[in-house]
């Protein structure tokens, strides 16, 4: 296995800047000037457009965030030195995708509405960022704090994400017609084939249409029928997670009405979570991404501490700035993963190289080893044998259900 020290990765794990091919995605959805490239840069550290109008973000970005987890090194004597373990805060890499915002009619182009809605096509999980003050209208201009209701920009994504997704649906559905005339045509199979490219599977598929009512023969499919295989799909392919963004400055009653109006929500505020994560890139504070509170260790002027109390009296009514909050409820609780870590010596937990704990992988709840195995390489899943708890030292069955923090050696005849 490569550790991330062979991979080139840089020594800052918060400046990494590489997409690895079949990591897990993140995309920022909402409207313009909503907070969401603020986000972004907060999340990943990496230079981008950040203006106050309109459409700020036109080509997409695209950089390497994290979500924080605790470590398996918190059960030995000493910690792991990964450098994505600082002091048993484990940081695991994750895509996250920052395009142009959606304005109302973006399914039917307006604005940048197709572009982005064609970029999110990738995503396993959306944040829409909106701008809980209310201080933007629905087109994303600047009014006064409170003349919008935020509540309606959570409704908007949602039906905009809808109808783009029933768009595509339409445009397909008459090969899905000409295909039906076939004696071996199955729903399933054609409808998956239809939306992988939005990630959906065929058991997505089964189960959508386990829920709906709906025509045997898709001639007879109405809009309404193929709008609501849409929202279903979207719901299972692209669930959302709320980040109520400039809660500094936001009315609490708009952040309990969020709260209302959503399954998952998360108070932010973008700002605060950049400014401490530049202070502590210059040495002024000690802070690590997801921690509830930070410490002024460096020299501040008096209106850096200001700013900082303010910061922090934000933290202190939510928990911290919501920044990576926001990503971990993403991955670990909307998408049900957990973090499993291979190893080739289980005593030891380390690589070939001699690192403890070198790679951390995300797995869906449920997975086993051999999944493990295959996320470490194709061939090691190809070529597995068995595998062993490094932590019990005990061999465990190939149907064995992984738990958050497992620390697997895979035993494999691959080379």
């Amino acid at each position: 296995m490569l550790s991330t020290a062979e991979s080139g990765v840089t020594e800052n794990p918060f400046l990494r800047s590489r997409v690895d091919p079949g990591m897990l995605s993140v995309a920022l959805a909402g409207k313009p000037n909503a907070g969401k490239s603020t986000f972004y840069q907060a999340a990943t550290m990496a230079d981008v457009d950040v203006g106050n109008y309109p459409f700020t973000t036109v080509d997409p970005n695209r950089g390497v965030s994290y979500v924080r987890t605790e470590c398996p090194c918190l059960e030995r004597d000493e910690r792991c030195g990964d450098e994505h373990c600082r002091d048993g805060k484990r940081y695991v890499p994750v895509e996250l995708l920052d395009v142009a915002g959606l304005v109302p009619g973006a399914h039917e182009g307006r604005g940048l509405g197709n572009q982005f809605l064609d970029e999110l096509s990738t995503a396993d999980v959306i944040l829409n960022v909106v701008d809980a003050a209310g201080a933007t209208d629905a087109e994303g201009e600047p009014v006064e704090v409170g003349e919008h209701d935020p509540v309606e920009d959570v409704d908007f994504i949602e039906e905009e994400m809808d109808l783009w997704l029933a768009s595509i649906v339409d445009r397909n559905w008459e090969s899905i017609e000409r295909g039906s005339r076939s004696p071996d045509f199955d729903i399933d199979e054609a409808l998956a084939e239809m939306l992988t490219g939005v990630g959906a599977t065929e058991l997505d598929v089964a189960r959508t249409l386990r829920e709906l009512d709906y025509p045997e023969d898709p001639q007879q499919w109405t809009d309404e029928h193929r709008e609501a295989l849409a929202r279903d799909i979207r719901q299972r392919t692209k669930p959302i997670v709320v980040v109520a963004n400039k809660a500094d400055i936001a009315p609490e009653e708009n952040i309990e009405r969020l709260r209302e109006a959503t399954d998952y929500l998360v108070p932010a505020t973008a700002d605060g979570e950049l400014a401490l994560r530049n202070g502590a890139e210059a040495g002024i504070v000690d802070y690590d991404p997801g921690d509830p509170d930070f410490e002024i260790v460096g020299d501040a002027s008096d209106a850096q501490r200001q700013g900082l109390e303010r910061i922090r009296e934000v933290m202190e009514q939510w928990g911290g700035t919501g920044v990576q909050t926001a990503l971990d409820t993403a991955v670990y609780d909307l998408l049900d993963m957990l973090t499993a870590y291979p190893v080739q010596n289980e005593s030891k937990w380390t690589d070939g190289q001699g690192n403890v704990l070198p790679d951390a992988h995300l797995l869906k709840r449920g997975s086993t080893p051999t999944d493990l195995a295959y996320a470490v390489h194709s061939d090691i899943g190809d070529n597995y044998l068995h595998a062993v708890d490094a932590k019990s030292d005990m061999r465990v069955s190939d149907d064995h259900e992984l738990e958050e923090g497992d620390v697997i050696k895979i035993v494999s005849s691959a080379k």
